[in-house]
């Protein structure tokens, strides 16, 4: 389902956001790259307003998340949520130094604007105001690392306000850029690489040998005709696009020269799947395949040879009921009289999974990010600072 945009109410950003954007989008955060300048620097910001803060780090403690909150400790209390990783830059044709935000015609340029530090420079910009108001409820910022590679970092944070916080929050929103309308669904992910171990040989005695690269088509093959299965009989909801469960193989390496039995291919492959599908299934029914109809002929010849699967990222889908609370408070929060759904995956899934209603809801599209020159419109930052306002309405005392 495509998105529409909601009505505009705000004419334009606030100076604090778009110096606060500027600011966010001067740290490189790709994802590969360590994140801790950023989340230093949100930090100091915090505690400067007397905002306690928890990190939580990635095994070498480069990269961090951020859990702070503003008001009680108390539940009832709304997350507001962003990652603070972007995708890289290189081989990319920019116009300008993608780190050194540039605003014209109503739009900034710099990459993360869109996805998604347009969300937090507007959540950060928010704080003083909502302090200003007095806040009844909690409002709890959760800001992450490596998104882009996996909805890495999110897990441990929430693990650990599971773990070691007692407060049990009512909802998130998770600021991706769906231009501010709330999405209520979007796919799982699995991704998956597999190592095919033949036997080599020369190629004129090719039956002696075990050829990595054919059993890996073999299986590629059977990965193509169970994404043909789904995209002609489903299940089928009508608020994706595409509206069925989708099987991708992007990655294929093996072989060496034309005149030698590979003994090796790896190729990598994903599912996408509906929320109400189980991409785990379906990454069974491949390994069954290798199992039962490949790897018996292999071992035929080479009791050495074999078929691996190694899982390399994941995320649940998110499946929001349409007359559920929090369903009801963003739509009121935004401004929106519809939802959508959407294809590409985020992080609140995996709220979602630890007991917190999740809706996504921010500033700029998808189509925007990833490209070179990303924009965010400013019109749209008002947008979500205007969004921000209206929950203080709802947790503020003023």
């Amino acid at each position: 389902m495509a998105l529409a945009e909601t009505p505009s109410e705000t004419p334009t950003a606030s100076p604090e956001s778009v110096d606060w954007l500027q600011r966010l989008i001067a740290f490189p955060t790709v994802s590969r790259d360590s994140n801790i300048a950023l989340i230093e620097a949100v930090r100091d910001y915090l505690s400067d307003r007397g905002v306690e803060t928890r990190l939580t780090f990635d095994d070498d403690r480069r990269k961090a998340n951020l859990w702070a909150t503003l008001g009680p400790e108390a539940d009832g209390g709304i997350v507001l949520s962003g990652h603070t990783d972007v995708v890289p830059v290189e081989d990319q044709d920019w116009s300008h130094d993608p780190f050194d935000m540039v605003t014209r015609d109503g739009k900034a340029f710099g990459r993360g604007t869109a996805d998604m530090k347009g969300f937090i420079a507007a959540v950060l910009a928010a704080v003083p105001r909502l302090q200003e108001r007095g806040l009844e409820k909690p409002v709890h910022l959760a800001f992450s690392y490596d998104e882009e590679v996996g909805c890495l970092g999110v897990r441990r944070l929430i693990d650990d306000v599971r773990r070691n916080l007692s407060v049990r929050p009512a909802a998130c929103i998770v600021g991706e850029p769906t231009l501010m309308v709330p999405v209520i669904g979007h796919k799982a992910k699995l991704s998956v690489r597999c190592h095919v171990h033949g036997l080599e040989c020369h190629s004129a005695l090719a039956p002696q040998g075990v050829n990595a690269v054919e059993y890996a088509a073999e299986l590629i093959v059977r990965l193509r005709r169970m994404a043909e299965d789904k995209r002609l009989n489903g299940p089928f909801d009508d608020g994706f696009d595409p509206p069925h469960t989708t099987v991708h193989t992007g990655v294929m390496h093996g072989g060496s020269a034309l005149n030698i039995v590979p003994n090796h291919a790896r190729f990598e492959f994903e599912f996408r799947s509906l929320p109400q599908e189980n991409p785990r299934a379906l990454y069974a029914e491949i390994v069954r395949f290798a199992e039962q109809e490949l790897v018996p002929k292999m071992k035929a010849v080479s009791a050495a040879a074999g078929i691996e699967f190694e899982e390399m990222a994941g995320f649940p889908g998110l499946d929001t009921p349409e007359d559920h609370d929090v369903t009801t408070l963003v739509k009121a929060l935004s401004g929106a009289n519809a939802t959508g759904k959407v294809a590409f995956g985020t992080e609140a899934g995996l709220f979602q999974e630890a007991g917190i209603p999740t809706i996504v809801c921010g500033p700029g599209s998808i189509t925007q990010a990833h490209k070179p020159d990303e924009w965010l419109s400013l019109e749209e930052l008002g947008r979500c600072e205007r969004l921000l306002d209206r929950l203080g309405d709802r947790v503020c005392a003023a």
